[in-house]
This record gives structure tokens, C-alpha cells and sequence, in this order.
């Protein structure tokens, strides 16, 4: 993934995960391919369609100077034979490899527009002997509706539509890496 030249906004500080949030979801998985080839496919959200069938479009509406900025996604969530279309906005902080970061590398994302607002999302990727270890992490309290927003998060959001849209992200990217597929980044370096 390259920034492009046009990237006006300043990173995004979105910090390390909330500790106590109501709703946590996590998964994860090795991947069997090295951490620059996973990392660079996986912050490349616009190119995401592209390689994951579930995913309906990404729109980079503004970018930031570390490769992140506002982005706007949409996805199915597969029932059987159809999918139930999702959509939410968020901004999105990327700490590289090989970046000053001590606690990188990492994609870090807050849904600021949609039903999940306010959900902060993380990948963090570790290299392993194998590959490369990826996480992704979602916490949230879950929507503000009164009586049914904690049921809503803990019982059908966070397992059926985070977790159900989350692991085949995750499974897919990881197919394209284990093919050796090269990213437009990866390509151009």
C-alpha cells in the first residue's frame, strides 16, 4: 500500500484498546506467509473487494499520511445464499513494520458513522516460526438503544455480524498471502 501524494490528514491517535468494554471479540489465526506480505495486504482496505467476495466497497474518503484516514466499508454478512449488507465509516491509524513504534505493527480503526460507532477495532501481527500470527480484535459497548443495545451487541452484532464478517477477512487475506500473491506495495518495492 503507498500513500498517496494527496494524504492531508495527520495520522489518527486512536491508541491501544479500551480495557472493560462490554462487548470483546477476537480472531485469530497463523498465517502462513511473511508478516510484510499479510500487513500490506491487509492495510490496502480499498483493494479488500478485490480479493474478499464478501465485501460489497471500500471508499478511502480522506488519508492520512501514515497510509490510514477516513474509510467507508460495506460488506455482507452471508446467510446461506444471501447476505445481509452492512455499512460503517471509520477512522483508520496504521503503524508499519519496521516503524518507530514499539508496539506495532498494527491497523488500528474507530467506527465513527454506522450501527457499531464507537467500536474500536485492531490487527496486530507478530511473526512466528512459520509465518505470521494475526489478530484482530474488536471491543465495544455496544449501540446507545435503550433496553435491547446490550442484547443487540452481546447476542447478535458482536457474534453473528463482527465475528461472522471479521473471520472471513481474515481467512481470505490469508489465502491471497499464502498464494504469494503480490500487493501493488509489495510489487512496487
Amino acid at each position: 500500500m503507498t500513500t498517496p501524494d494527496h494524504a492531508s490528514l495527520p495520522p489518527f491517535a486512536l491508541g491501544p484498546l479500551p480495557e472493560g468494554r462490554l462487548l470483546r471479540t477476537v480472531d485469530e489465526r497463523v498465517v502462513r506467509a511473511p508478516l510484510g506480505r499479510i500487513f500490506a495486504l491487509a492495510a490496502d482496505v480499498e483493494q479488500w473487494p478485490r480479493h474478499l467476495p464478501h465485501y460489497r466497497w471500500v471508499r478511502m474518503h480522506e488519508w492520512a499520511t501514515d497510509g490510514g484516514g477516513i474509510v467507508a466499508m460495506s460488506a455482507n454478512r452471508p446467510f446461506g445464499p444471501l447476505g445481509w449488507p452492512t455499512f460503517w465509516t471509520s477512522e483508520m491509524a496504521v503503524a508499519h513494520p519496521g516503524s518507530d513504534r514499539l508496539d506495532g505493527p498494527w491497523i488500528r480503526f474507530r467506527h465513527i458513522r454506522g450501527v457499531t460507532t464507537r467500536m474500536d477495532v485492531e490487527w496486530s501481527f507478530r511473526e512466528v516460526a512459520g509465518g505470521t500470527h494475526v489478530s484482530i480484535i474488536h471491543v465495544w459497548d455496544g449501540p446507545r438503544w435503550p433496553v435491547i443495545g446490550r442484547f443487540a451487541a452481546t447476542q447478535v452484532i458482536g457474534p453473528v455480524f463482527v465475528h461472522g464478517i471479521a473471520s472471513r477477512t481474515l481467512a481470505g487475506l490469508a489465502r491471497v498471502a499464502e498464494r504469494g500473491q503480490l500487493t501493488s506495495a509489495e510489487s512496487s518495492s
